[in-house]
């Protein structure tokens, strides 16, 4: 089933880009990442990670672009002093209105891929096996672009699906993500 989402995405980035004008470019940044669960009264606390991969802009109207971006994200959150560590390749596909000045907000849905999970309690890491390997998130965010192409962005990454396996908890993903992007051959 990932290689048929991943293939798909990718065949339609290609059409895509050649249909229209394209700037694609690298991005990183900073995640704090938490998990959610309105019926926890749990000590959940927000945990540090990072985030970093690629983008295509594509420019679809003058003000109007489609930006799909291809990330390694490291998410997860703090309960006490135990960690739980969730590492995933992420998918989203932002739709942005550009205003002239380099500023643009930003909106759309966002796929991840499980790739590891593990809960750290103190220098022992064991692994988690009962996690979805799938999350369906919700972006929304907002970004400036210099002449240059070097940019920065803010975006919050919410949770709309449940990342556990259990009958009984329903955790959602909650990230905030701020970063530095460069877009080549930007105009």
């Amino acid at each position: 089933m990932k290689r048929i989402i991943f293939s798909a995405v990718l065949l339609l980035l290609i059409n895509a880009a050649i249909a229209q004008h394209v700037e694609y470019g690298i991005k990183g940044g900073v995640n704090f990442a938490n998990l959610n669960n309105d019926a926890a009264d749990n000590d959940v606390d927000a945990k540090t990670g990072f985030h970093v991969g690629a983008l295509a802009h594509i420019h679809v109207t003058r003000v109007f672009a489609i930006q799909p971006e291809i990330m390694y994200s490291t998410q997860g959150a703090k309960f006490g002093n135990d960690k739980l560590k969730l590492n995933y390749v992420n998918v989203p596909v932002l739709a942005q209105y550009m205003f002239g000045n380099g500023f643009r907000i930003q909106t759309g849905p966002q796929l991840g891929i499980l790739t590891t999970s593990e809960w750290e309690r103190g220098d022992v890491e064991t692994d988690v096996d009962n996690l979805s390997n799938a999350d369906f998130s919700w972006s929304f965010g907002a970004g400036f672009v210099g002449r240059n192409g070097l940019g920065v962005d803010a975006r919050y990454n919410l949770g709309l699906t449940d990342v556990t396996k259990s009958n009984t908890t329903d955790w959602q993903n909650r990230v905030w993500q701020f970063g530095l992007f460069y877009q080549f051959k930007h105009h």
